[in-house]
């Protein structure tokens, strides 16, 4: 699992009490198992904070809100999703508008999105052999 600085715990318990509505509305779908993944709420990782994350797939749901679209902030975004790319994570950004218009549509994309990185369960075409068992 990846893991974040003491700076980023810290921004992270803080974060967690400070939910926007959209990050609310999406956490109790997920939290409810609601993609068959584990996730984790304001996870830190390295020197960041993230929104959403589930290990199984490295995958890591940013919930953005219009702010994203101003100052600095694009290429600060494309910075820290560098950094978690190069560290195995894909980031999937989700506009918090999207979230309030229509939050199943929003889930079924991060369930997908999860599934094709992690699937819950892989292909099989039955027990191994009894000689790959251990067994004669």
């Amino acid at each position: 699992m990846i893991k974040g600085t003491g700076k980023a715990y810290r921004r992270a318990k803080k974060r967690r009490r400070e939910m926007t509505l959209p990050e609310v509305l999406l956490w109790q779908k997920l939290r409810r198992n609601g993609t068959g993944h584990h996730w984790r709420h304001e996870h830190p990782a390295g020197p960041y904070s993230l929104d959403f994350y589930c290990d199984a797939a490295k995958l890591c749901v940013e919930v953005d809100g219009e702010a994203h679209e101003r100052g600095d902030r694009p290429a600060r975004d494309a910075r820290r999703d560098a950094w978690l790319a190069a560290n195995g994570v894909t980031t999937l950004r989700i506009p918090a508008a999207d979230v309030l218009r229509n939050l199943e549509a929003v889930v079924r994309l991060v369930s997908e999105s999860a599934r094709e990185r992690a699937p819950l369960h892989r292909p099989s075409d039955g027990p191994p052999p009894p000689a790959e068992l251990g067994e004669e």
